[in-house]
């Protein structure tokens, strides 16, 4: 919609936030329409109309099969539309249109904000399954019908209460109409469906919406004044009401057609089940991050164990193999605590991965200097636990191997994204500029344990390929190439 208006229309972008407003709310009026709507909005020269937006109802039968959004008319080709833009009134006169041997009433509705007439709302009813309108139908037809008068009045829709649209109640989920006084005229059976949810035993009809629906929500205070005014429909608003076991969404809708309060229209969903799921996952997450907690305190625990064991051995080799042990388990237990603190069991290892390098450069025997280029960026808990292990693996072996006590270096851990949506790939890079590897160094066949471990995780647990080579210019390279999910 904004590249039609901004190409074909004379319209700010007040005005185009105001269209939008409307679009986001006139499903309401196609339902209880029972009718397809299109916006039409007059070209820059006013010598043509261009259709910016369509709703198809979802209680009837369309009246177009096609996409009408884009369409140019000249002016004077529908004379309903010259009507309505020109007087600024709904205009109904004129015979049903015959369009694929279906009969369809058209009527047209001008759109007004500030005393503006910005465009017109074509109101397409196909006619071929007219009968005899039942009860909720004449109400239906009767709200619809106020509320397009108040879209001709620049009433309707509300500017001041922006909710969300995709989650709020619909007329087909329930809906009840309200007298001026917050009476209740008719109730749908979805609605009464609803209300009986939360305890009701008699009818709504003839009862106060407001009071009746505080005596079934428990007392909660200064809400209950709130809530009598929500659900006596006297200003637009949205709430959730909650007894018996039960929760309804309440959205109220003032209805002013000319200018005077007359009633109120209340939409209703019954959201217990929802809220029940809700709930469900909440306490599931929550149960989730509390055993990522207790893990990664159960591994903290072991490092300080190792740690105590180390200061206590003699033997020098097997003070190192622990100091190693500590470092490994210390970097589970960084996945572990980020994992503790996401709803979901993805991470953003961009993070891990800088307090893995900073760990590991903190037993280095000389001064190196660690840093990180490019982005992990976000991956699954089962791949970020072995990936922090052979990263761990990687940079202990670069920093005891490539540089002496006292030496300075530097060495780097470069990550790209690559690869399509279905087949991503992670490249990672590690390269330091120490002494390098000897002649005959086969990092497939190398025995000692850290490299054995990479092996295993990233051809074995990550499904990648492990590569490592002397870097151009001195020093060591290892190239990691593991797939991974696609989105970041």
């Amino acid at each position: 919609m904004n590249e039609l208006v901004r190409q074909h229309t004379a319209l700010g972008d007040t005005d185009l936030e105001w269209l939008h407003l409307l679009v986001s709310e006139w499903q309401l009026l196609s339902d209880l329409s029972f009718a397809d709507l299109i916006l039409w909005v007059p070209t820059r020269d006013g010598t043509r109309y261009v259709s910016v937006a369509q709703m198809r109802p979802n209680t009837g039968p369309t009246s177009y099969q096609d996409d009408m959004v884009g369409h140019l008319v000249p002016r004077g080709r529908r004379p309903m539309l010259d009507l309505a833009l020109d007087e600024g009134r709904i205009v109904r006169e004129g015979d049903p249109e015959w369009r694929e041997e279906v009969p369809v009433r058209v009527e047209s509705i001008p759109v007004c904000r500030e005393g503006r007439i910005l465009g017109v709302i074509a109101r397409n009813t196909n006619l071929l399954t007219v009968r005899t309108p039942s009860r909720l139908e004449l109400t239906y037809l009767q709200s619809a019908s106020d509320l397009a008068q108040m879209i001709a009045t620049g009433a309707f829709p509300f500017a001041d209460q922006q909710g969300d649209t995709d989650v709020s109640p619909r007329a087909g989920d329930g809906l009840i109409r309200l007298d001026a006084d917050g009476i209740v005229q008719y109730a749908s059976p979805n609605a009464l469906s609803a209300y009986h949810r939360l305890g009701l035993a008699a009818d709504l009809v003839g009862h106060h919406l407001g009071q009746t629906t505080t005596e079934l929500a428990p007392a909660r205070g200064a809400v209950d004044e709130a809530m009598v005014k929500l659900a006596s429909g006297y200003a637009p608003r949205e709430a959730e009401v909650e007894g018996n076991g039960g929760v309804i969404q309440l959205r109220a809708i003032p209805l002013r057609p000319k200018g005077a309060h007359i009633g109120s229209l209340v939409l209703l969903r019954d959201v217990t089940e929802l809220r029940r799921r809700e709930r469900e996952l909440m306490t599931k997450d929550a149960t989730i991050r509390e055993i990522h907690h207790r893990v990664k305190n159960n591994l903290q625990t072991v490092a300080a164990l190792l740690r105590l064991q180390a200061r206590r051995i003699e033997s020098e080799r097997g003070r190192e193999a622990l100091v190693e042990a500590v470092r490994r388990v210390g970097s589970i237990a960084i996945v572990h605590e980020t994992l503790s603190q996401n709803l979901d069991e993805r991470v953003e290892f961009d993070e891990i991965a800088d307090r893995v390098l900073a760990m590991v450069a903190e037993i280095s025997p000389g001064r190196v200097e660690g840093r990180r280029t490019g982005r992990f960026g976000i991956l699954d808990a089962e791949v970020a636990t072995p990936l922090s292990m052979v990263l761990t693996e990687v940079l202990q072996n670069a920093l005891e191997h490539g540089f002496g006590p006292g030496e300075t270096g530097e060495v780097e851990v470069s990550a790209v994204r690559g690869g399509t949506r279905k087949d991503a790939r992670l490249l990672i890079t590690v390269q330091d500029n120490g002494v390098g590897l000897p002649e005959d160094f086969d990092a497939h066949t190398a025995g000692n344990l850290g490299l054995q471990i990479v092996r295993t995780l990233v051809e074995g647990e990550l499904g990648g390929t492990f590569d490592m080579s002397g870097a151009p210019g001195g020093g060591t390279r290892v190239l990691l190439d593991i797939p991974v999910r696609g989105d970041l």
